[in-house]
């Protein structure tokens, strides 16, 4: 049965057609005859128990300059005209973000969000993972320059990451001789409010950093991202590169605890991370990337994958 996809997105204008996940999942739903409309999650509106938004219907194809169409603008009411949400913009995951999560959870008990609202603003990526601690490398979250010199002193090398962010971006790394730490954590503290993810570093991450994408709980696929030269970050939007991998009997461990957990919780469409093999370092639940580079090493669809399970929950629902 078709259904009408409201996608809530970063501008398809600026988009990399090539790798995007999300464009992957539009050229999929349209394949299955499910129609779609494109929104800002600025576009969001509410009143009188209502939930709508300004939005466009498009039509995509894989054609770089080409590759989307819109249709006039409607007010698509999001409980009663959507069948789906997809939640699909980028972090950062500040307090627009959250607001989105908490006006697209007054639709969820009518359409399906994906993933669910309520869930995704529960999990920030580098907080969630904090609940599995027996996969992660030693971690330290805090404001502390006192805090942050006692931890490089008994690991020797650290890396220092903002607490929300997302695509590598601003993730130092800090010798045992402490250079710049001090710094760091100045500007860090003058630049976001919250506490500060501190690693310790990780050598075994020139070897690649996994990311492994599963849909409903199960394992549909995994990359291997490696670093740039000269660089400690592997993610793909700071210049890493993606290779054909395997799973590791530890990283099948790790996803087999958590997929249950993300299953009961409704994010259906997760990327978690993985460095050597055995250290779980993040798990994404906002706007996870991965699925092209997945199908093109593995000759799977991934975004099939994730519509089969939408389509089987949108059944589920009605």
């Amino acid at each position: 049965m078709p259904l009408t996809v409201a996608v809530q997105m970063d501008p398809i204008q600026s988009i990399n057609i090539a790798g995007d996940s999300t464009f992957a999942l539009m050229l999929s739903a349209q394949a299955r005859g499910h129609r779609l409309f494109h929104y800002d999650a600025e576009d969001l509106n509410y009143a009188d128990g209502r939930v709508w938004a300004k939005a466009q219907p498009v039509t995509v194809q894989r054609v770089v300059g080409d590759h989307f169409a819109f249709g006039a603008s409607v007010s698509l009411d999001l409980g009663e005209d959507a069948d789906v949400v997809l939640m699909r913009q980028d972090p950062p995951f500040d307090l627009g973000y959250i607001t989105a999560t908490h006006l697209l959870e007054r639709i969820a008990h009518k359409t399906l969000v994906v993933n669910d609202p309520a869930s995704v603003r529960n999990a920030p990526e580098k907080v969630f993972v904090l609940d599995y601690p027996q996969f992660m490398p030693p971690t330290l979250v805090t404001r502390s320059l006192e805090e942050a010199r006692g931890f490089l002193a008994k690991h020797k090398e650290i890396v220092i990451k903002p607490l929300h962010g997302n695509g590598g971006k601003a993730i130092f790394k800090v010798g045992s001789d402490g250079a710049n730490l001090s710094a760091l954590i100045e500007v860090f503290n003058m630049t976001w409010r919250e506490p500060h993810m501190i690693q310790a570093f990780l050598p075994d991450v020139a070897k690649g950093d996994k990311r492994i994408v599963l849909v409903d709980g199960e394992v549909v696929g995994a990359i291997n991202r490696l670093p740039g030269e000269g660089e400690i970050r592997s993610n793909l939007a700071v210049g890493g590169s993606a290779v054909k991998t395997d799973l590791t009997d530890k990283e099948r461990e790790i996803c087999a605890v958590l997929g249950p957990e993300l299953k009961k919780r409704g994010l259906l469409f997760v990327g978690i991370d993985v460095i050597g093999g055995q250290w779980l370092t993040e798990i994404n639940v906002t706007s996870p990337t991965g699925l092209v580079a997945i199908d093109r090493f593995d000759g799977v669809d991934t975004a099939a994958m994730i519509w089969a399970a939408i389509e089987a929950k949108v059944a589920a629902k009605s």
